[in-house]
């Protein structure tokens, strides 16, 4: 994230966490850099009530919700609403069609969350107060014919595909864990780490030597995104076995 993003994304936290003192306050859909960022700045604070969501519990982009201290965060008061388009299975579309139809018609990146694409049905998030534009408004995807509604069936399309990968390092390191899942060299990792080539966690790790836990995301650009399931145990010569996937 640049600078200059990420400064005016804190101003626009700042300026929502106000609000949230008295009444509910929404910031997004943020990406998964964007929510990170939030979420570490309101961990360290005790005069906000928040709470993150957008629209599924593996969702990627997401609304974030500040809210006065008497209030009980709750899924339901967000501001975001599923359209569901259906087309004939035959014609194959994505995500990139899909986010491709809807800036088309001159929104806003943030104004959408997650687009989620299957066979003959996409499921996507959007603010609210838009829902009836993107009805109204997206009759085809391409050259296809697609039909809309509003609300959106369980269970949801476009699940997560993961190449399971394995293997063995030095240690839990970044520059390590980064080496593994680039398949390189442990040096030329660090050098990836130190450019900003490297997040863990959805936020920039500029440390080789910084420790990699269970459960942590790597992003390696031009490589993809990993995460860790299980670190160890140790192998007879004293190094780590690893276990990890591949988004696909």
């Amino acid at each position: 994230m640049a600078q200059v993003e990420k400064e005016l994304l804190l101003r626009k936290l700042e300026d929502c966490v106000r609000q949230g003192r008295h009444r509910p306050c929404f910031l997004g859909f943020l990406d998964e850099s964007q929510a990170a960022l939030c979420r570490e700045v309101l961990s360290s604070r005790k005069d906000a009530s928040w709470l993150s969501w957008g629209g599924h519990e593996d969702a990627e982009r997401v609304l974030l919700g500040l809210f006065p201290d008497y209030w009980e965060p709750d899924k339901g008061d967000f501001p975001l609403e599923a359209l569901t388009f259906t087309y004939r299975a035959a014609d194959k579309l994505s995500h990139r069609d899909f986010l491709g139809a809807f800036m088309a018609l001159g929104v806003e990146r943030g104004v959408v969350g997650d687009i989620l694409v299957g066979e003959g049905r996409c499921v996507a998030f959007v603010k609210e107060g838009m829902a009836r534009y993107f009805l109204d408004n997206v009759g085809k995807v391409g050259r296809v014919g697609v039909k809309s509604a509003l609300g959106a069936e369980e269970p949801l399309p476009g699940g997560r595909v993961y190449k399971e990968i394995s293997g063995v390092v030095a240690s839990a390191r970044l520059d390590c864990l980064t080496a593994l899942a680039a398949r390189t060299s442990r040096e030329k990792a660090a050098g990836m780490i130190t450019a900003g080539l490297v997040q863990q966690n959805h936020r920039e790790n500029l440390s080789p030597p910084s420790r990699v836990a269970e459960g942590d995301i790597l992003s390696v650009r031009g490589h993809g995104r990993f995460i860790i399931d299980k670190l160890g145990p140790l192998t007879s010569k004293g190094r780590l076995s690893v276990k990890c996937r591949k988004y696909e």
